[in-house]
């Protein structure tokens, strides 16, 4: 039976030829649907420190495929439920959505769609912070669930690669798992904070008195 994520991970700092079977396959899967829709879990973290222990296992040739089929999966049907879920709200949600489009990322992200469409949606799901508006944008633009599902899926494709890539560089750098796992999350959390920090700075410079 397979056990919970952190468990296997930390399996693995003792026993460094443990399958990542031991990470849990059910538990990555549904850890990056919860994050997908509910975006406050670290999914490409998980996604890393997966690949970290695939790489560090007896048979990383079927382990590695297994994570990127898995965590591929995962952020697709993620990404497709928060969809449908958005497209079927209706009512004062959805006012409240073509309210919020009248901003300059949102506008941006409409115009960056309409001119180069499944493109920009692939895009948006490897930028930090870039995917949700891309989404609202094809939902304002009448995209309908099918539509989106399909373009969807080369995004989660791309977003699984690398974020998997980003593992099997820490799992051939370090000896050992945790090391891996480690640095993988870190370059990962630093990746996802260069958003908030430009934003912080270009807000500094509109408003220097503040």
């Amino acid at each position: 039976m397979s056990h919970p994520l952190w468990t296997g991970l930390a399996a693995t700092t003792v026993d460094p030829s443990a399958s990542p079977q031991a990470v849990g396959y059910p538990t990555l899967f549904a850890l990056v649907v919860l994050g997908s829709v509910l975006p406050v879990l670290p999914t490409g973290a998980l996604v890393s420190a997966a690949a970290v222990v695939a790489w560090h296992s007896h048979w990383p040739a079927v382990d590695l495929p297994l994570v990127l089929a898995v965590a591929t999966f995962a952020a697709w049907v993620g990404d497709v439920l928060l969809y449908w879920l958005a497209a079927h709200a209706g009512g004062r949600w959805a006012q409240q959505l073509r309210g919020h489009l009248d901003t300059p990322r949102m506008r941006a992200a409409q115009e960056r769609l309409a001119e180069h469409n499944r493109a920009v949606l692939v895009l948006s799901r490897l930028i930090p912070a870039g995917r949700i508006p891309v989404m609202a944008a094809c939902l304002v633009s009448g995209w309908s669930v099918r539509r989106f599902l399909r373009a969807d899926l080369f995004a989660a494709l791309a977003w699984a690669l690398c974020y998997q890539a980003i593992g099997v560089i820490g799992g051939a750098l370090f000896p050992e798992p945790w090391q891996g796992v480690a640095a993988a999350v870190l370059l990962v959390l630093l990746v996802a904070a260069v958003p908030a920090l430009r934003r912080r700075q270009r807000q500094a410079e509109e408003h220097p008195a503040r």
